[in-house]
């Protein structure tokens, strides 16, 4: 019963997308490793559940599209996200879909301007699950993996989110950059270029 509950609570906490659950992510790789869990119906069930949160976004940002778009365009930062994803998406697809999903925020963001922009679901969908796999492997391997080398549940659980910060921080580094050059881009395009005063050299001078 006690393992049942886990599951359940595997899927209640990978299922909304603000509820931080590395740590029980990791936890269930270690156990996993020690064969309390079932591995891959723990992968099953976290990727199942991300992918089911991820669709749940999709559409409705796809049908409240403008209460959307007004609601992210309402603080800077998420308008400057929007914009970020959205311009992304259109210029890469699904490759952007799947990596964006690594990113901070990435999840919520990459959904909701998929769903603004009207993606087509089929190529959301395989962006998506591809990415909520990989991500489900990543995250529960590091604590099978981390139990299976090192043999000790609490080493194996603090290497594990010792890892995920890490890529977490690089993926912020990452994103920071490249929204720098965008914005420096922008700055330094030029301008329309102005209207040239009428020719008026064939005409009589004015009094």
């Amino acid at each position: 019963m006690a393992v049942l509950a886990f599951y359940a609570l595997l899927a209640l906490t990978t299922l909304p997308p603000f509820v931080p659950n590395s740590a029980l992510l990791v936890s269930a790789g270690v156990l996993a490793s020690r064969g309390t869990l079932f591995l891959p119906l723990v992968l099953l069930t976290v990727a199942g559940s991300a992918l089911t949160g991820d669709l749940l976004m999709f559409l409705a940002a796809r049908r409240f599209g403008a209460p959307v778009r007004d609601w992210m365009r309402r603080n800077p930062r998420r308008r400057a996200l929007l914009d970020w994803t959205s311009l992304r998406i259109e210029r890469y697809g699904v490759p952007f879909v799947i990596a964006v999903r690594f990113l901070p925020s990435g999840r919520v963001a990459g959904a909701l301007a998929s769903g603004v922009l009207r993606y087509p679901l089929h190529k959301y969908l395989l962006g998506a699950g591809i990415a909520e796999a990989s991500w489900a492997a990543y995250s529960v391997g590091l604590g099978y993996l981390g139990s299976a080398t090192a043999g000790r549940p609490l080493y194996a659980a603090a290497l594990g989110l010792g890892v995920s910060c890490a890529v977490a921080a690089v993926a912020s580094v990452l994103q920071w950059a490249s929204r720098r050059r965008a914005a420096r881009r922008a700055a330094t395009a030029p301008g329309p270029p102005c209207p040239r005063p009428p020719d008026r050299s064939g005409l009589p001078d004015r009094p």
